[in-house]
């Protein structure tokens, strides 16, 4: 029961590097025992984090134009509402509500970039019609076909090419996961998080106490600026955008920003 126990205290040290010749990997979940998976749990968890999660990735992509990735979140909720529920062996049931949460948002990156083309396009060429089956369907297909494409993809990049790519949100989920069997207390930190920019956006936008778009109008010089060369220069700073622009890093951000200009 002892050797049970330590087995989920950590990755094997080959876990992520390429083997050597002749070295196998064993994995946590071993291949001859049955684990607790796919049921009732896993699915209801992953489906409410998959709605919750596109929302949240489609208001935030029409908003800034970015969308985040939500596998490691959804982890670490997974991780939580495990550790809250006392639910023992739940390392495979974390990674079906993961994976069932996390593909919707590979869905609506693609959607929200191009629905409003569409309807753009309607004011130009009104013979252009959509409508809301033809979407719907569009995107299933779509995210049917990207999984189906992935199937025989599987064995090749997890098993053939095993360390040889680094997969970094790949490999941070997977640590999220494997940590969680210890605990739920990494949901802590999200839990916080989340209260703390609900908190900073209700005050901004009950009592405007500061202007959520920070503008150079706000000294004689921006204004003079705006007035005369007509160029204004803006910083959101809504919570959702702080936190997205923590996420992607200054180095991407200088690049979207440049990009932009």
């Amino acid at each position: 029961m002892k050797q049970e126990e330590d087995k989920f205290t950590g990755l094997p040290e080959n876990a992520f590097r390429e083997l050597k010749p002749g070295e196998v990997y064993n994995p946590l979940m071993s291949p001859s025992k049955n684990y607790p998976e796919v049921n009732f749990w896993s699915v209801a968890w992953g489906i409410a984090m998959a709605i919750l999660f596109s929302a949240a990735a489609a208001y935030l992509g029409l908003k800034v134009g970015q969308v985040f990735e939500a596998a490691i979140p959804i982890a670490i909720i997974a991780v939580g509402v495990s550790g809250a529920a006392k639910r023992k062996n739940a390392l495979g049931e974390n990674v079906i509500i993961q994976s069932i949460g996390a593909c919707s948002g590979v869905i609506v990156a693609g959607a929200i970039f191009t629905l409003p083309a569409l309807y753009i396009l309607q004011a130009k060429y009104p013979e252009m019609s959509v409508t809301f089956m033809q979407v719907f369907i569009s995107s299933l297909l779509g995210g049917v076909l990207g999984i189906l494409f992935l199937i025989p993809f599987r064995k090749y990049f997890v098993n053939d090419m095993h360390g040889k790519y680094p997969f970094p949100e790949a490999t941070a989920t997977t640590q999220v996961l494997i940590s969680g069997e210890k605990g739920g207390s990494q949901a802590k930190p999200l839990l916080m998080a989340g209260m703390v920019g609900g908190l900073y956006d209700f005050v901004v936008a009950t009592f405007g106490w500061w202007n959520e778009n920070f503008t150079t109008r706000v000294c004689s010089a921006g204004e003079m600026l705006a007035e005369k060369a007509k160029l204004v220069f803006k910083v959101n700073t809504g919570a959702a955008v702080l936190g997205l622009g923590y996420i992607v890093g200054l180095k991407y951000a200088a690049i979207i920003c440049a990009g932009s200009l």
